[in-house]
């Protein structure tokens, strides 16, 4: 069993969102996700429940036709089936979220 360090880059800065799997037990999965400057995702529609912590940064989200701004140490729940997506993120510091995907029963 290795330490993690969630503010600690796993690899360097890259253009793309990066995602990194801390934790698969059971339903539950955590992943650490770190946004590059004035990311923009795709929009997610996803069949599991999500909580999601902005440790570090600020940004923008669009969780269906709402817009929710977010600054380091905010938490939100999303729905299985909401969709969302990023809108923006701040460029320094550059956004670090931890993601707690909870899955539906197999």
């Amino acid at each position: 069993m290795a330490a993690t360090n969630l503010y600690q880059p796993a690899k360097a800065p890259a253009e793309e969102e990066s995602f990194e799997t801390l934790l698969q037990c059971r339903n539950i999965s955590i992943e650490k996700i770190q946004s590059p400057p004035s990311t923009r995702s795709e929009i997610y529609d996803q069949v599991q429940d999500e909580w999601i912590a902005l440790l570090q940064g600020q940004a923008s989200l669009q969780i269906e036709d709402r817009i929710i701004t977010l600054q380091s140490g905010d938490t939100l729940f999303i729905p299985a089936r909401t969709p969302h997506r990023v809108l923006e993120t701040s460029t320094d510091p550059t956004c670090i979220w931890l993601a707690v995907h909870i899955h539906p029963p197999s």
